[in-house]
């Protein structure tokens, strides 16, 4: 199960990566991936939740500060996968919306602090 978590934040950092090398011109990838708003914004609650739940599961017996990193890593490496998808869109629909990416990291937080807000539920732990 260790490995498969590394794999996945090796995912996400590559998506990062790509995304950032594509801000700097290096990489080309708009129009490759004509994704509708409904599907990105699917995507979005769809990682969010099941970033969410692999945080509680990973904290569940761990400490605070120790709790504290994974939380940074559960909530920052995965919204780079939807930035590159946002990224992937044909241009001119890059442009007609801008604030698309925000938007789709909204609704990740959502969705991410959902089961993070309610892992005490039913057991008395806050």
């Amino acid at each position: 199960m260790k490995s498969l978590g590394l794999g996945l934040i090796g995912l996400c950092l590559a998506c990062w990566v790509v995304f950032f090398l594509q801000l700097v011109g290096l990489v080309r990838v708009d129009g490759s991936l004509p994704l509708s708003y409904y599907a990105l914004y699917s995507a979005a609650s769809a990682l969010g939740w099941a970033a969410g739940t692999v945080y509680v599961q990973r904290t569940r017996r761990t400490e605070k500060p120790q709790r504290r990193r994974v939380f940074l890593v559960s909530f920052f490496f995965p919204p780079g996968c939807l930035f590159l998808l946002r990224s992937m869109a044909p241009l001119a629909a890059q442009r007609q919306a801008p604030l698309v990416p925000v938007w789709a990291l909204c609704v990740f937080a959502i969705f991410f602090l959902v089961p993070v807000s309610l892992r005490g539920v039913g057991r008395g732990e806050p």
